[in-house]
């Protein structure tokens, strides 16, 4: 490197591991779910005066980047220039929103992941115990912050909508019916790693139990009461669901589908995108369904899907065994398809009890970068009856390999990226992937049936009404029971499921779009390629130069499979 080229890409590297420390602090839980232990005693800081700082944060941070000259930069500093300044911008967008400051979250909120947390902070020394007994006397502290700013946005016209908050207090009422040593928090304490002294055992044994018992417990009755008295009366109705309903919703809006698509589309555009990616996916139903179940139409093909016994579940342990056969399926068949495999494990483990009912069907978490846990496919197995058969290998595939784990943990194993892009999340890229992995992993002769690709058409559906359906509440005023009505119309997806996707899109903006946008990005790429390359189109590279980098912006990643292109082309 030339000594002109030097400082722009020392002043890079300073910035993005200045960056990525401030990321940490500022996000302690991430920080130990990727295996940075440094952070385990606190929670996020969510006071005015904390978000404040975080923005001021970045907004210096992105100064600082804006400031710095590419044109003689190396190609891979190129790279992860663009994506510092995506990531900066993509924060900034989503702290100058402040949902949580309103927000109430049946998914995910505090009565879901404060009992989450155990899953994800293993505790194997006395130092680790003292730290979880610290995050753990947060919590109530937080919730009562939580608490304040839901008070203070409701004066000022900020509110969340009825159903979502209805369903949270049903959440914390059935936590609070349940005896208290069998809280999922507590679960530390019935399982001590094995190697504990028998007096350190004890204290945190102690200590976890009065944070509990005299911090979480009364703040969750609290924020109960709060939620039924004062933010129920005034919550928003289903008629009113979307951020245009509220002061400065529809540019905040705007901002979110930037953020979460890395993609400069209005929701007018992404709205019609929805439209015909709908009726694309509606006619495939329905040749297939010809085909498969002899259903005269998607009508009946649909009724067959939703309703017919035998196209679903038993029992819990059936939908563990399914996803299980399915994973290890595909982590047979991937060598073939990927030059660039992850070394890190993935386990399938049922949603707990306590976020079941309200849960979305499915979701990963990454494993440690420190190896300390796998990869976590975690599957719903609440009410078996309602869960397809047909879905299941797709979900499978989507959310394991060749899906998350598989891109995300090729990611962390990235040794020549900056420590921020190894852990880096980007919605339109992850979850764009997961979608295209469902259809791939048809290429891959992974679906077990026709059957089994009726379930990829239906998460289709599904993923192309969120289009739809998010944009439409947000930014065209649809009703909570209109976006419902659509999906039920327009994708086999459960009835039951259909609600909780509903709710999601109200609570989380902007989040869903990513997948389809996404989906339709990699696979245009990937048709760009094919005919630019022809005879020396190679898929396991295509897919190593897709994944070579890890979670990039949308327009990054055309830069990349462009100079693939190149390369390949020239031989």
């Amino acid at each position: 490197m030339t000594d002109v080229a030097a400082a722009p890409a020392a002043e890079l590297a300073s910035l993005a591991a200045a960056h990525h420390e401030a990321w940490l602090a500022a996000h302690p839980v991430e920080a130990t779910v990727i295996g940075e232990r440094r952070f385990d005693d606190r929670l996020e800081d969510i006071s005015p005066e904390g978000v404040r700082a975080r923005a001021i944060q970045l907004r210096g941070f992105l100064e600082r980047a804006r400031a710095i000259p590419t044109g003689v930069m190396a190609e891979a500093d190129v790279v992860t220039h663009e994506v510092l300044l995506e990531a900066l911008q993509t924060e900034l967008s989503l702290v100058e929103a402040d949902l949580e400051e309103w927000t109430v979250d049946p998914l995910n909120g505090p009565q879901v992941h404060f009992l989450n947390l155990p899953t994800l902070q293993p505790v194997t020394t006395v130092e680790q115990g003292e730290a979880m007994a610290g995050r753990w006397r947060a919590m109530g502290p937080w919730l009562d912050q939580h608490m304040a700013n839901l008070r203070r946005s409701a004066s000022e016209g900020l509110v969340g909508v009825h159903e979502p908050v209805v369903k949270t207090i049903e959440a914390l009422d059935a936590l609070g019916n349940r005896p208290l040593e069998t809280w999922a928090v507590l679960d530390p304490i019935r399982e001590p790693h094995p190697d504990w002294p028998a007096g350190d055992l004890e204290a945190f044994r102690a200590d976890l139990l009065t944070a509990v018992r005299e911090g979480l417990a009364p703040a969750f009755a609290r924020y109960r009461e709060l939620l039924a008295d004062v933010i129920l009366p005034v919550a928003r109705p289903g008629e009113r669901a979307g951020l245009l309903h509220l002061p400065g919703g529809s540019e905040t809006y705007r901002r979110l589908v930037r953020a979460h698509t890395t993609l400069a589309l209005s929701p007018e555009e992404i709205h019609g995108i929805g439209l015909r990616e709908v009726a694309r996916v509606n006619a495939e139903t329905e040749e297939l369904g010809r085909r498969v179940l002899g259903a005269p139409d998607r009508a009946a093909t649909v009724e067959r899907m939703r309703g017919d016994p035998s196209l679903h579940f038993s029992t819990r342990e059936e939908i563990v065994s399914e996803a299980e056969t399915a994973l290890a399926r595909a982590r047979a068949a991937i060598p073939a398809w990927f030059g660039r495999l992850p070394g890190a494990e993935c386990a399938v483990v049922p949603i707990a009890e306590h976020e079941e009912r309200h849960a979305t069907i499915a979701y990963y978490w990454q494993p440690a970068a420190d190896g300390s846990r796998p990869g976590q496919y975690f599957v719903n197995t609440h009410a078996p009856e309602t869960r397809p058969r047909f879905e299941a290998e797709a979900l499978a595939y989507h959310e394991s390999i060749p899906g998350h784990h598989l891109q995300i943990a090729i990611a962390q194993e990235l040794t020549g990226l900056p420590e921020f892009r190894r852990h880096l999340a980007v919605t339109a890229f992850d979850e764009g992937w997961g979608l295209y992995a469902e259809r791939l992993s048809d290429e891959m002769g992974l679906y077990t049936s026709d059957l089994d690709r009726l379930g990829v058409l239906s998460f289709d559906s599904w993923r192309a009404c969120r289009l739809v359906l998010d944009t439409g509440l947000h930014a065209l005023g649809w009703s909570r029971a209109q976006a419902m009505e659509f999906m039920i119309a327009n994708s086999p997806v459960a009835t039951n499921n259909v609600v909780n996707e509903v709710d999601r899109y109200i609570v989380w903006p902007g989040q869903a779009l990513a997948y389809k946008m996404g989906q339709l990005e990699i696979l245009r790429l990937r048709a760009w390629a094919r005919e630019r390359l022809g005879g020396r189109f190679d898929i396991r590279a295509f897919h190593d130069a897709v994944l070579s980098e890890g979670a990039v912006p949308l327009r990054v990643l055309g830069d990349l499979v462009a100079r693939y292109a190149e390369r390949a082309a020239a031989g």
